[in-house]
């Protein structure tokens, strides 16, 4: 028994992981769109 709650957790906490760092990425690259729109659009205003 104590073996599988072991390997449960090991899942979890890999499962954790994985989603942490996608997540991060995600969001990063999700910031850097909008701000290239918005530098695009202010560039546009300007001209």
């Amino acid at each position: 028994m104590d073996d599988q709650i072991r390997i449960i957790l090991i899942i979890l906490v890999s499962v954790s992981i994985f989603g942490l760092l996608v997540f991060v990425f995600v969001k990063n690259y999700i910031r850097n769109k909008i701000n290239q729109l918005v530098k695009d659009e202010d560039s546009k205003k300007l001209k």
